[in-house]
């Protein structure tokens, strides 16, 4: 099984590497071989290395910046997984692709007005540029009609690159008091255990009699993000609490003030809610969710060692 995988330097794709090994024959080219807003250069280096499967954790990912640079947000989110499925068709291979919650417009709860997770059957309605360019880029992939899996993630964070992990345990050692949004809800994600569930899906596939029939019987749209719920606020809280028990901060540390949305005004409008629920991925594929907190703890003890 060959697998061509896009976004290495992004925190999924970084992830991807890792956990792919053993897998399969994986490819990863560079930047400049593969550069996801130019379609012609994209074409060219998928029919030449003639993939299995394309991993595409690949994304334009700046929601603020987005607003103004929409072109570029469209090109990469929405317009190269259309080609990344049409190659895949041409090739009789499958896509693997990964959206998010900002698809949905936070708006969703019950009849009390508690919020209740989003699925796979929710209508998407999202509410700034980036959650629009990555609901076409599903779109169009499901329109394609190729072999693929969309899996849709939260709150990603890991002990690589940019995300708000790797910002909240900075800020702890240079400020005494930080103010975070409490008004915003979903369940923080580890990129390593998306990486890690990704691979036990491809395993699955390789133990079948028949990929084609797999394919057949699989894909489609899931939700992959770990359990329970928090909002911003309680999450920098964790993220303190679980660094001094594993020793990465050290007293004195901030503290955090809850904050509403309102006193934190971005470019971007976010969602409320962007709680997912993983019934179908863990009904489908026999995949429990860990909590987030657990993922934390993980992320923790194994990526900061």
């Amino acid at each position: 099984m060959n697998i061509l995988l896009t976004g290495s330097s992004g925190q999924v794709g970084h992830a991807l590497k890792f956990a792919l090994i053993g897998t399969g024959g994986v490819i990863i080219p560079l930047r400049d071989q593969m550069d996801l807003s130019k379609p012609d250069l994209l074409r060219a280096t998928i029919r030449k290395v003639k993939p299995d499967i394309i991993i595409n954790p690949a994304a334009y990912t700046a929601v603020d910046q987005a607003e103004s640079d929409t072109d570029l947000a469209y090109a990469i989110n929405s317009i190269a997984p259309g080609i990344l499925a049409e190659e895949a068709k041409r090739l009789n291979a499958a896509l693997i692709h990964f959206s998010t919650d900002y698809v949905f417009d936070g708006s969703k709860s019950d009849s009390r007005g508690d919020i209740t997770p989003y699925t796979e059957q929710d209508i998407p309605c999202p509410i700034n540029v980036y959650g629009k360019t990555k609901l076409a880029g599903e779109e169009a992939i499901r329109s394609i009609r190729c072999k693929h899996l969309i899996f849709r993630t939260s709150w990603v964070y890991s002990g690589f690159g940019k995300n708000f992990l790797l910002t909240i345990l900075r800020l702890a050692k240079e400020r005494d008091h930080l103010k975070i949004v409490n008004d915003q809800w979903g369940a923080p994600t580890c990129a390593t255990w998306i990486a890690h569930t990704t691979t036990e899906i491809l395993k699955q596939l390789k133990k079948s009699d028949n990929s084609e029939n797999w394919w057949g019987e699989n894909s489609g749209l899931y939700n992959m993000t770990s359990s329970g719920i928090t909002n911003w606020s309680e999450f920098a809280k964790k993220i303190i609490q679980l660094g001094l028990n594993c020793e990465l901060l050290s007293p004195p540390i901030s503290q955090i003030e809850g904050i509403p949305s309102s006193e934190y005004l971005t470019k971007a409008s976010r969602p409320k809610n962007s709680l997912l629920s993983n019934k179908s991925l863990e009904e489908k594929f026999r995949i429990q969710s860990n909590s987030w907190q657990e993922q934390i703890l993980n992320c923790l003890n194994t990526e900061f060692a």
